[in-house]
Parts: structure tokens; sequence; C-alpha cells
């Protein structure tokens, strides 16, 4: 089993996805590259326009249609029949995707549920059809299966529910019906893009404990896109943490969430509220990301850091390497770089979080 979690089973390389707009190119997505390993879970965050939902759209081929991909390769390993067979989902016709990969093998959640139910119909009826769509069974089976995904998922008289319209249920369940529409296929990886931004805390909270529920009982592997630091906190094994269409920190979740080394993350991280927090006022990050319409020269972190030396305005940081796990995209570590420590305020926050954590372990 152990072997098996180490297996990459999706493998990003050097992503580059440019937009074609009335105002120009924009350069959205610029060499990113991540990796998912079998029955684990990797949350990608960053603010809003960061590239997060860019990538997932790419790797389920569902980029807008004035997208374009100028390098990269997205490698999916998986088992069929006893084979295991490696694929460029880039490379596919959508068609074939769609039909041999999309439900079947990767399944995504997306943030508003009633983007992905149709109004009109039972949802006994839509989890059937997507069943009968990527699967081998017949219309009773496919019933049988669709009120089993819905009592997996946590929802109350679930053979009654099947009859139920969207509108019928709290945004909650809607959610929890769209989770068993994804798991409807039996697939290695399910793509989460803020799937409870939409919904009240005391919902998000169930949601996030559903899905890790159902990962562990299924063997998943998960993507989380988020913004949101304290989901990361609750549910990944790995971060990526995305800027201006790179990923400019990548760890394991301690290490990016207790040790974080670029300002940026810092600044995620200082916006998070703390009920012990002496000021009430919320930290934020100045400024605003980059116009991607014009390529950013340097580091694209450095109009918004306070730390910038002169060579973020020349040139790009690589990623620095911090441990065998931990890199991180600023010239502060470099071992010229002037020494900069984590700043005193989130410290002390980070520290009262690590300890808080470590009282549910």
């Amino acid at each position: 089993m152990e072997a098996d979690n180490n297996r990459t089973i999706l493998k990003v390389e050097d992503l580059d996805i440019s937009f074609r707009t009335s105002a120009g190119v924009i350069h959205a997505i610029r060499g990113v590259s991540l990796e998912l390993r079998k029955g684990e879970t990797v949350a990608v965050v960053g603010e809003s326009g960061s590239g997060k939902s860019v990538t997932a759209k790419a790797i389920v081929g569902l980029l807008d249609a004035n997208a374009t991909v100028n390098a990269g390769r997205i490698l999916y390993t998986y088992e069929e029949h006893g084979v295991e067979t490696t694929v460029d989902l880039l490379t596919l016709p959508k068609r074939r995707l769609r039909r041999t990969i999309n439900g079947s093998h990767i399944a995504m959640v997306f943030q508003d549920p009633m983007t992905s139910l149709d109004p009109t119909m039972q949802i006994g009826r839509q989890i059937t059809e997507s069943i009968l769509l990527h699967g081998q069974a017949s219309k009773a089976e496919a019933r049988a299966r669709a009120v089993e995904l819905l009592d997996l998922v946590g929802i109350p008289d679930p053979d009654r529910r099947m009859r139920s319209y969207p509108h019928q249920l709290s945004g909650g369940m809607r959610q929890r019906v769209v989770i068993a529409i994804a798991l409807a296929s039996d697939p290695d990886i399910l793509i989460c893009d803020e799937p409870t931004t939409a919904l009240d805390v005391t919902i998000q909270a169930r949601i996030l404990e559903l899905i890790k529920d159902i990962q562990a009982r299924l063997g998943l592997s998960v993507i989380y896109i988020t913004h949101d630091l304290g989901v990361v906190a609750k549910v990944a094994d790995f971060v990526d943490v995305m800027y201006a269409g790179k990923i400019i920190e990548v760890g394991t979740a301690n290490e990016v969430f207790y040790d974080p080394r670029h300002p940026y993350t810092w600044g995620l991280l200082g916006a998070m509220p703390d009920l012990e927090m002496e000021d009430d006022r919320l930290s934020y990050i100045p400024g605003s990301p980059p116009n991607l319409l014009h390529e950013p020269v340097g580091d694209a972190f450095a109009p918004r850091n306070a730390l910038a030396l002169r060579i973020d305005e020349k040139a790009e940081p690589p990623l620095f390497e911090v441990s065998e796990t931990h890199r991180a995209a600023t010239w502060l570590l470099h071992p010229d770089a002037p020494r900069v420590e984590v700043p005193a305020e989130l410290k002390m926050r980070l520290a009262r979080a690590r300890k808080e954590a470590e009282r549910y372990l």
C-alpha cells in the first residue's frame, strides 16, 4: 500500500497557457509544474486570477475557446484491464477526453452546484444518467448505485430524495449531490474547485469532512483549488501556492503553513482571522496582482513586496530548495541575500495555530 501511495498519477509539466482577448493576449499560466500521488491531497492556493482554476480546467479539457496551450504536458497514469497506461491529456481529442477520461477517471466539483445540476431534472435521474454514460450497468443497477451514492455523501432518506429536484434541496445538500455525481464512475482523481465558498461556515466544515471521509474510504487522489488557507490546513498533504500564473512556493502542508518562506505566502497567512489577535484588523497584501496582458519583468510579486531586492526588478527568481519537499521562488533565499525573518506577529500566530492543531492529533 505504501508503494502505491508513492506512485505519481498526475504530473503537470511546464504548462503555459494564454488567452486571446479584445484587449490583447493574456499570458495566464507561465510554466506551471505540479504532481499528484495516489491517495494524496494537493491544494493549489492563491488570490483570484492567480491561475488556479485555469490549471484545473486544463486538466479536464474545459479551457475556453479563446485559450491557447503554448507548451507543457499533463501526464495522467492509470490502470485499465491490469495494464498501466500514461497519456498526455493535452494531446487527446476532446471527444475521447470526455468519453474515456472525464468522469470515469477524473471528476470535478465546482463552486456553485447549480452550474452542474439540471434544475428541470430529478437528482436521481441526474446521477443514474452519469452512471449509465460512463459504465456498463442496467437501469436497475444504476438506480441502486445512485441510492448508495446519496447515502455515501450523507443525504438522509436517499431513496425518497432520488425524486427531489435541485431547488428542493439546501445549498449543502446540492453540493453533496454534485459530489455523488462526481463519484458515480469511481474516478481516481477528484478536483474540487472552491467547493465550499458559496456555503456557510458550518456547512463548509461538513463538506470538507465528507470529502476527507470519502477519500479515505475510496483511496481517491484530490486536488483542492482554493484561496482559503484555513481549508488547506484541514485537508492538504501538499500545497502549491500560485501567483501571477506561476507556482511560487510548494511543500508539505506543515512546511507551507508553519514554515512559509515566500513573502506572498506570509501575506496570505497573515490575512487569516485569528481569535487571539490583539488587533481586530486583518492584515492584507498591499497593491494588486499584475496585469498579465503585460509580461512581468523580474519577480511579478516585487511591486507588492516591501522586502524586494534590486535583482527582483531584473530577474525572475528560481525555486530555491528549502528542504527535499519544500521550495520557494524568492531571491530572499539566495545565499547572498540579507537574512529576513517571518514577521513577528505572523510567527506568533503560526505558533498558536500549530499548538492548536497538536491538540487534535
